[in-house]
């Protein structure tokens, strides 16, 4: 080797030891040959450690295939370029690494080995993947992003910007930012290039701006310098948020914050692994435990061992979607009380509709379920009572029907033989009481009758207009008031218990008398509607308050403030009600103080014509 060619080789391995890149020859059997100090730097292992060593001690496991197919390519002459792979350094750290082989020949040409220059493009890589994050979000943020030069020139124009302001990303670049900025507001642009020149970031400025219809927008901007890699500013980087749906959000947030922060109930939250992620003062209140003592920790530090497999069930449901309402189960507190609770459990989603975790609301039901309990005894307390209640009118109604009877029969025969005695008033007073004693004692057997279930009714057919004359007839003697049937066919056939609808029919008639003393007439109605028959009875009494007409109809009520004036038990309507309601048909009424009302039933249309 002459002089030249020996300054020719020691310039070469000058610049081999002195480049970034390590730089590596081996054999096709996989011998290490040469080891520059790039290679080195890179891999940890020094030029003694790695020459006659096997290229593997940087080729991880997983890739050996890979590297056996590289030299084939190269020992077949072939020259591989910018080839990105991973290989592994002395202390088994994987890097990311761009790869050119090529092969080695000698004087005559033939391929003897093949060398490697290789570079690790870790931080490369990961600048690329940290620019492609930034650019995405960039283009998927809902604030408009926007860059310029220090002469106030768009140089970008994200898709918010696009939907903010109107204007396309070609008609927005090459543009000064004035064209969103009001005039009577330029200076504040002035402003801002100012602070940007010295350095200086402009934080949440609020202003206004205006897109291309004209429409003024409500904006937050945040405006930062942009520099090159010396420093220097070369331009600015503004982010526009549309402030009226921040601050509907702001307050909404705020109210939701509120409104979990006050709650009586535990409102707790957990990721899918069952990790506690927050904690209201409630669940505080209601477990024992601090915020600070459950965040980061399972939610099993407040579930019974005996139900965890609950705690499974739920986790399933909410990764498949399914919201839990109402479960109630069993809890316990940091004093190892257990507590009785109801659960709902509903899925948290990020933005993009990914179920991310669960949200728990629980109440203590324990008190809820005393008093559930204590209403339960009561009710079968209360149902007991009744049963006494009902088995003792019957047998006082049965009791008192007999003497009563004999009574009433004696007093008949008294009528009779005193027809001229001056004291025959007495007689007939003491028979019409015996008479309200006898329509009392009746309706409580109806009463006992209905509470056993065995109202029994007669159904037939049979003429509704023959039934309301009939009971006009018998009612009108004893009362001045005059009764009129209406606008009433003659031919009306229903399908019923003739004999308890006439009961009905005396009963709103009798109340129709009573309650409207001064009125001059009742007015009596009936119509056929689809299959039904409907009856009306309309008087101009005193009428009922609208807050109790829903009440009329229950056992014993009696409309406040009549009691003192007009007498009665409040049973007729109920039973009314009831025999009505067992022919399937209905009863109500419209009322008006000081006006009058109408009480209205239906009971099925006869399919016969009578």
């Amino acid at each position: 080797m002459n002089i030249q060619d020996e300054e020719i080789e020691a310039r070469l391995s000058a610049i081999v030891d002195s480049a970034d890149d390590a730089i590596i020859s081996n054999k096709f059997d996989g011998t290490i040959t040469s080891w520059n100090n790039g290679a080195e730097n890179i891999f940890r292992f020094s030029a003694s450690e790695a020459i006659n060593n096997h290229i593997s001690i940087i080729v991880p496991q997983e890739f050996y295939e890979e590297q056996e197919r590289i030299i084939s390519q190269v020992r077949n002459g072939e020259r591989i370029k910018h080839y990105e792979t991973v290989r592994k350094t002395k202390d088994g750290n994987k890097i990311d690494i761009s790869l050119i082989a090529s092969p080695l020949r000698d004087s005559n040409t033939n391929v003897t080995g093949m060398s490697i220059i290789a570079r690790d493009i870790s931080v490369q890589k990961l600048l690329n993947e940290k620019q492609a994050v930034l650019s995405a979000i960039v283009n998927s943020s809902d604030d408009a992003i926007i860059s310029k030069t220090l002469d106030g020139m768009i140089i970008s124009w994200n898709p918010a910007a696009e939907k903010m302001f109107g204007f396309s990303e070609s008609e927005a670049i090459g543009n000064n930012i004035s064209i969103i900025i009001p005039p009577e507001r330029l200076q504040e642009e002035q402003k801002i290039l100012e602070n940007i020149r010295k350095g200086l970031k402009t934080d949440h400025f609020r202003t206004v701006r205006i897109a291309k219809n004209k429409r003024k927008i409500k904006i937050s901007l945040t405006v930062s310098p942009i520099k090159d890699q010396e420093g220097n500013i070369i331009g600015a980087s503004k982010i526009a948020r549309d402030i009226s749906d921040q601050k509907l959000a702001e307050e909404k947030q705020a109210t939701l914050a509120a409104i979990v922060s006050s709650s009586d109930d535990a409102i707790i939250s957990k990721t899918l692994f069952g990790i506690i992620t927050s904690w209201n003062q409630a669940a505080n209140k209601m477990f024992g435990y601090t915020e600070a003592e459950v965040i980061g920790k399972h939610i099993s530090i407040i579930i019974p061992p005996d139900r965890m497999d609950e705690e499974t069930m739920i986790i399933e449901n909410i990764r498949c979607g399914k919201k839990i309402k109402h479960f109630e189960t069993v809890r316990i507190a940091k004093d190892g009380r257990k507590l009785n609770i109801s659960l709902t459990v509903s899925p948290i989603r990020d933005k993009a509709g990914k179920i991310i975790g669960a949200s728990k609301i629980a109440r203590d039901i324990t008190e809820k379920m005393q008093i559930e309990k204590q209403r339960l005894l009561y009710t079968e307390k209360l149902k007991q009572l009744n049963k006494y209640k009902d088995e003792f009118m019957a047998m006082a109604s049965h009791e008192l029907k007999t003497p009563l009877t004999i009574i009433k029969a004696n007093l008949d025969i008294m009528d009779l033989k005193m027809q001229q005695d001056e004291n025959l008033v007495f007689v007939q007073n003491t028979l019409k009481q015996v008479g309200k004693l006898n329509k009392l004692i009746n309706d409580l057997l109806d009463i006992s009758k209905i509470q056993a279930g065995k109202l029994e009714l007669k159904l037939a057919d049979f003429d509704m207009t023959d039934l309301l004359k009939e009971m006009i007839h018998n009612l009108q003697p004893t009362t001045e008031i005059k009764i009129h049937l209406k606008n009433t066919n003659d031919n009306l056939p229903a399908y019923g218990d003739r004999d308890r609808i006439g009961l009905v029919i005396i009963n709103l008639l009798g109340n129709a008398i009573k309650y409207a003393p001064d009125s001059s007439e009742i007015k009596v109605g009936a119509i056929k509607s689809h299959d039904a028959i409907i009856v009306s009875i309309e008087d101009k009494g005193i009428g009922i308050p609208q807050e109790e007409l829903a009440n009329i109809f229950s056992r014993f009520y009696r409309v406040s403030g009549l009691t003192s004036t007009f007498a009665g038990s409040g049973i007729g309507l109920y039973i009314a009600s009831e025999i009505i309601s067992r022919h399937g048909g209905k009863i109500w009424a419209v009322s008006e103080l000081t006006k009058g009302s109408t009480f209205y039933f239906s009971i099925p249309a006869s399919t016969q014509n009578l």
